[in-house]
């Protein structure tokens, strides 16, 4: 398939808007609106959603340009005055930042983290498959070369991809991966116990299938012979696995035993 989509939507002097960011203006605005959605049928303040929206996305935005920095490090030391364009960002690192804040957050505000995640989880990861859409046009996240007929064609010359070389469509890999999670998520939302096993659930679906695509996708090795995103990926599976354990068994530990009244005297007093 050949892609000769121009990424760039239009300019503004030195400054352009491309559809990648337009994608992730999109990706945002749904995941706040499933949010909202899924706050009414639980009875959950909307006011709040709001307020974690703005936290979610201050962290998640620092967060993704922060680890894409750490990924390029070399590459932004030769070149620090791109240190502050914002032109590259890491959806772990947005992931991650986001979840830093909304934790800050529900700390200072006393209130449960673990029903805030099921609330936001689904529409999390459908903003994914949304932002991945930007990806595809933007040329960006692009896969290694590729000899079966899924191969993509990159032909514009605005495209981060290399130009007409056949590449693994990682983007829609990753896309469809997150569709077939909202998909999970949305019906399993009404059944899933303890409260934060859906959060959990999100966040190791999307790991197992972000780990697999990361092997036809170009990167940089990090460690163990792994790019950074799937060290990460391996990271969060098992922190994520460890506490779904914990709170189930923690579901399960009965209630503490309420102290009898011994004497059979009625604790009003009366006879």
């Amino acid at each position: 398939m050949e892609i000769n989509w121009n990424p760039i939507v239009f300019h503004l002097g030195n400054f352009e808007i491309r559809w990648y960011g337009v994608f992730v203006v999109l990706a945002v605005i749904t995941v706040i609106g499933m949010a909202l959605l899924e706050a009414k049928r639980r009875n959950f303040s909307r006011d709040t959603i709001w307020d974690v929206a703005l936290w979610g996305v201050i962290g998640g935005i620092l967060g993704a340009r922060l680890l894409h920095v750490i990924d390029k490090w070399d590459y932004y030391m030769q070149h620090p005055d791109q240190l502050l364009n914002f032109a590259g960002l890491a959806i772990w690192g947005a992931v991650l930042g986001a979840l830093v804040a909304i934790i800050v957050y529900t700390q200072v505000k006393k209130i449960s983290f673990w029903e805030l995640g099921d609330i936001v989880a689904p529409g999390a990861i459908l903003g994914q498959a949304v932002g991945r859409v930007g990806c595809l046009i933007n040329g960006c996240c692009f896969g290694l070369t590729c000899d079966l007929p899924i191969a993509v064609f990159y032909q514009h010359p605005d495209s981060y991809a290399p130009h007409g070389i056949p590449l693994y469509p990682t983007q829609v890999f990753h896309l469809i991966w997150n569709v077939a999670g909202f998909v999970l998520l949305w019906l399993l939302r009404k059944k899933m116990k303890p409260q934060g096993a859906l959060f959990l659930l999100w966040l190791i679906f999307f790991s197992v299938g972000d780990f697999v695509i990361h092997f036809y996708r170009e990167g940089d090795i990090f460690m163990f012979n792994l790019q950074q995103a799937q060290v990460v990926d391996i990271a969060v599976v098992t922190v994520a696995a460890v506490l779904w354990i914990w709170r189930v068994i923690a579901s399960r530990k009965p209630a503490p035993a309420v102290e009898s009244n011994t004497t059979g005297q009625n604790p009003a007093g009366s006879a």
